[in-house]
């Protein structure tokens, strides 16, 4: 499979020359009164009018929008030609977990994610802004953020993907900054639970998102993820489940980006 992938994506490079344009912005959020630092990945190549679909990419814990470029998923340039899609990468305050806290104020990257950044995107790039143009997927903390959000809003996401995903993270309750956002876990536990995406899926439908899940065989958090796929299972909800060998680190995910985005562009030429 993964000889596969790596052929049909050799296939779309072939021939290619890569002049994306990458820009970084300093994007405002009302609504925790502060500049985010954002990536900004355009294709060179026009189609459809010049517009093209967005791809939302969420880094893990402690992580940034110009490490992602750099060192986590150093070919994003060269796919945003290849596929034809703009990406969007928004520093995600180091342990955000991209949701809006009930604990603090100054915790919003769910509203700054959902509704602050694709505003800005639909106004300054050349976006097509529809659900079915647009999708969001991450690793490990941006992996959780992806599915949590494109759940939670439906009507802004057609595609989800999560690569090594900390999809339930209450097992980690002192640590990577979750009790900032949450308060500590006793006598938090109930809002613990409500902000996992093993909690959130249950309100989702089937065929209601096209969802990738993918986790490595010597990843720490591979039992989450498959208690994550077998709740999908029993909910009777499509999607797409890998697993291969691999460990939690940067080598895997840049890795299984490619798998990600093949299946995001098949969703957006299907869709």
């Amino acid at each position: 499979m993964k000889r596969l992938s790596s052929l049909l994506v050799a296939m779309f490079f072939a021939g290619s020359s890569f002049a994306a344009k990458v820009d970084t912005a300093a994007v405002y959020s009302k609504g925790m009164k502060k500049e985010v630092r954002c990536v900004f990945i355009s294709p060179d190549q026009k189609k459809d009018g010049g517009r093209f679909p967005v791809v939302y990419v969420l880094h893990g814990y402690s992580g940034s929008a110009v490490r992602t470029i750099k060192q986590d998923i150093p070919d994003l340039a060269a796919e945003a030609d290849a596929y034809q899609m703009i990406f969007v990468l928004a520093d995600g305050g180091f342990d955000s977990w991209y949701f809006d806290s009930p604990v603090n104020a100054q915790i919003r990257y769910e509203s700054f994610i959902t509704k602050e950044l694709i505003s800005y995107t639909d106004k300054n790039y050349p976006s097509i802004p529809v659900r079915e143009k647009r999708a969001v997927y991450g690793w490990s903390m941006g992996g959780h953020g992806a599915l949590f959000l494109a759940i939670r809003h439906k009507d802004l996401y057609g595609a989800a993907g999560s690569i090594c995903g900390a999809v339930d993270f209450r097992p980690f309750v002192h640590a990577y900054g979750i009790e900032k956002s949450l308060g500590d876990f006793p006598g938090h536990e109930k809002s613990w639970e409500m902000h996992t995406v093993n909690y959130t899926i249950s309100s989702l439908k089937n065929k209601e998102l096209k969802l990738i899940i993918d986790c490595g065989l010597d990843d720490p958090l591979l039992e989450i993820n498959r208690s994550l796929h077998r709740k999908l299972t029993e909910l009777k909800i499509e999607h797409d489940y890998i697993e291969r060998p691999g460990a939690h680190n940067d080598a895997y995910w840049s890795k299984a980006s490619a798998f990600q985005l093949l299946f995001i562009h098949n969703y957006f030429t299907q869709s």
